[in-house]
């Protein structure tokens, strides 16, 4: 360990690092992150290179979980982007990257000796790496979700009319008869599958300003609940405090990458939600003998072939081949003619610029300062900021394809035509971005905000219900305090139950179920039975609804019980479902299915809400593997809320597996001070045996928040 750098927990755990030098405080930072989070950032190193079945265990879950992986190349072409950093940030990785190998070097996590396995030394390579990953799971992957779908839906048939109401505008140029001829193949691995290890799986967030005209203190105040999977151990969000030469940034830092991604310094404060720009698109190539055609020349080309050998523990190596363009990666071997589809991601190639812009975040004092450092970002989060002058603002970043006029992204276009080629990138002062709105606030929820740009990046984004409900509780009140927004991050109302409701209520029988639907308050608490009765409503509304209008109920099932379909895009559903008439109810009225749907829920055992959401917090190597009285997992949690409130509370299966999204990290803070105030579903280390393993979990549960402040006089605990 560095002499010149001094490393201490606060009260609560959270490690602070003190250094005389920029430099010197990376180093501290990879040093913490090596020491309190080892065996997460080793795991997630090994999913990025698809080396489970060597390191791990070699079923065929992992082999597919390496294939997926091994398609998407990310631990490849890193050299190029490390380039692109600036000497200054290059310096700083390199720093960062010895303080993690500093670490393993005094100590490897005890998990790693058991399977055998002795890490290779941590490199600048392993942090772009980790930077495409967080960028893309699950929340890009979405958008090349959906669309896949609508494949799969026009080759099932479903009239242009059913689809056109499900997918208004994003319909141009749809050629049924040409995607009817794309051969699909299985997906090379089940995206759920993939959440069963370290891979963080993102969901949806919640973040806000409020300019000081609205605040008791008279200076802004910042909020931000990144939604992630919560039954997890560790926690993806490690915090940390920075300090150098009199100056501290603290916040919540990414294990594996420097910085601090959504936190605070003195003068400036920022907040992240994803921002659903549609960065994925898939192109219908017409192949034969290996090769791809294209029409400007009349001539066949030659894919590039990669080709990766995945070794297995005590089994044999499998080789995977992977035929590419400037399309990305082709679904299928072309050896067989036929028409594939061939699918990019606008971030596959990149990584620097989010590792430049969270290391230039130590020098940004403004807003202003703060929107031009993040905007160029390769990766798509919706920013807001706000500093201590009184400025509030919103930057959404992320690499936005220039189609050529007319194209959304949304359908697959033939890729023989060169006109269907992406032209460059959208700058990021052309996206969605504002400073100082006229209301005095502003809030993101993953919902569409292309009205803000000079362009339109998003195409399928989630329901406006959490930022409406965060606009309502802002518009209506003054002089806010951190603990009205702690109250706000605890919100448990429902606007999308209210808009349900409203068509709802008039049709409520007289018994019991009725009874208590007509009587509830539409807030998704653990004792609420309305809430209970209100989700067995929905989802056999949207059962009836797709699944005997067009889509079938094997299929709707899947996309239920299977996927985030209805999850990630319900806002798409809900227009259909909320719809006076549509082409989904067939001959029949919005009222008669509503009724019908009450008449098949009439029988069920009524439940609390707290009662169905019940889960475990796993260890994400050993996660339920271990014998209970261990304490690796944790649990049983009660969960609240829903999809469309504030505090998100989702839980379901999924692939086989219990899958959640809460807000991960609550933090709130106040311009006119130095502090951040936050919460953990967690703690701060990976390590089972540590008092801070989940020293933060009933706080989190409790909706109580600890005090972070940069005063180095305050008792310290030894690292």
């Amino acid at each position: 360990m560095k002499k010149n750098i001094e490393f201490w927990r606060d009260e609560n755990g959270t490690p602070h690092v003190v250094a005389q030098t920029r430099e010197d405080m990376y180093w501290g930072e990879g040093y913490v992150h090596a020491r309190d989070r080892g065996m997460q950032i080793l795991l997630m190193r090994i999913l990025g290179q698809g080396r489970g079945s060597e390191l791990l265990d070699a079923s065929e879950e992992m082999l597919g979980i390496d294939t997926f992986f091994r398609r998407m190349n990310w631990r490849d072409n890193t050299a190029s982007e490390l380039d692109k950093l600036s000497a200054e940030n290059t310096k700083y990785l390199n720093a960062f990257c010895e303080g993690i190998n500093a670490a393993l070097a005094e100590k490897i996590a005890w998990e790693y000796k058991l399977l055998g396995y002795k890490p290779e030394p941590w490199e600048p390579g392993d942090s772009i790496m980790l930077s495409r990953m967080v960028g893309y799971l699950t929340l890009s992957q979405s958008q090349g979700e959906i669309e896949r779908l609508l494949v799969e839906m026009v080759q099932a048939d479903v009239s242009l009319d059913k689809l056109e109401a499900l997918f208004p505008g994003l319909l141009g140029e749809l050629d049924v008869e040409l995607i009817k001829q794309v051969k699909l193949h299985e997906r090379i691995v089940n995206p759920e599958t993939l959440w069963n290890l370290a891979a963080p799986r993102a969901m949806a967030s919640n973040n806000w300003v409020i300019s000081g005209s609205k605040t008791h203190s008279g200076k802004p105040i910042l909020a931000n609940d990144p939604h992630l999977e919560v039954n997890r151990l560790p926690n993806i969000w490690s915090e940390i405090v920075l300090s150098c030469s009199g100056r501290t940034l603290m916040g919540g830092s990414m294990p594996g990458m420097p910085g601090i991604l959504v936190g605070r310094g003195p003068e400036l404060s920022w907040g992240a939600t994803y921002s659903f720009i549609d960065a994925v698109d898939s192109w219908i190539e017409r192949v034969r003998d290996g090769k791809y055609y294209r029409e400007d020349d009349d001539q066949w080309h030659a894919f590039s072939v990669r080709s990766e050998v995945i070794k297995r523990k005590k089994k044999e190596p499998v080789t995977v081949k992977f035929y590419e363009n400037q399309h990305g990666s082709l679904d299928g071997s072309p050896d067989t003619e036929g028409y594939y589809l061939a699918t990019r991601w606008a971030g596959a190639d990149s990584g620097s610029g989010a590792v430049n812009a969270i290391i230039n975040l130590w020098s940004a004092k403004s807003v202003e300062a703060g929107m031009d450092t993040m905007g160029p970002m390769e990766t798509s989060w919706d920013f807001v900021f706000a500093d201590g002058a009184g400025n509030i603002g919103f930057q959404m970043t992320g690499s936005a394809p220039i189609r050529r006029k007319g194209v959304r992204g949304f359908v697959p276009l033939p890729g023989w035509k060169s006109e269907n080629d992406w032209q460059g990138y959208h700058s990021y002062l052309d996206l969605p971005r504002i400073l100082n709105p006229e209301q005095g606030f502003f809030s993101t929820a993953n919902h569409d905000l292309n009205h803000l740009g000079k362009t339109n990046p998003i195409n399928m984004p989630m329901g406006s219900y959490r930022t409406d409900r965060i606009d309502a509780l802002l518009k209506a009140g003054s002089a806010f305090r951190v603990e009205d927004v702690f109250k706000m991050h605890g919100d448990l109302y429902s606007l999308q139950a209210e808009a349900f409701m409203k068509v709802l209520k008039p049709l409520l029988p007289e018994n019991e179920i009725g009874n208590i639907l007509k009587d509830w308050d539409l807030c998704y608490d653990a004792q609420s039975r309305g809430a209970f009765l209100f989700e067995q409503f929905y989802k056999a509304l949207y059962g009836e609804v797709f699944g005997e209008g067009g889509l079938g109920k094997t299929v709707t099932d899947y996309l239920s019980n299977e996927t985030g379909t209805f999850i990630d895009f319900y806002a798409n559903f809900d227009a259909v479902l909320l719809a006076e008439s549509s082409p989904w109810f067939g001959d029949r009225s919005r009222e008669q299915i509503f009724k019908l749907v009450l008449e098949n829920i009439s029988n069920i055992e009524i439940k609390t809400w707290g009662a169905v959401q019940q889960f475990q917090m796993n260890h994400i190597l050993f996660g339920g593997k271990m014998p209970g009285f261990l304490g690796f997992d944790k649990g049983p949690i009660t969960g609240v809320g829903g999809r469309a409130t504030l505090h998100q509370g989702q839980i379901y299966r999924s692939a086989g597996r219990v899958t959640t999204f809460m807000p991960s990290y609550r933090m709130t803070m106040d311009m006119a001070t130095s502090e951040m105030h936050s919460n953990l579903a967690g703690g701060p280390t990976d390590r089972r045996f540590s008092k801070w393993y989940v020293s933060g979990l009933q706080g989190w549960l409790d909706g109580k928040y600890k005090r972070t402040v940069p005063d180095e006089d305050q008792p310290k605990i030894k690292l």
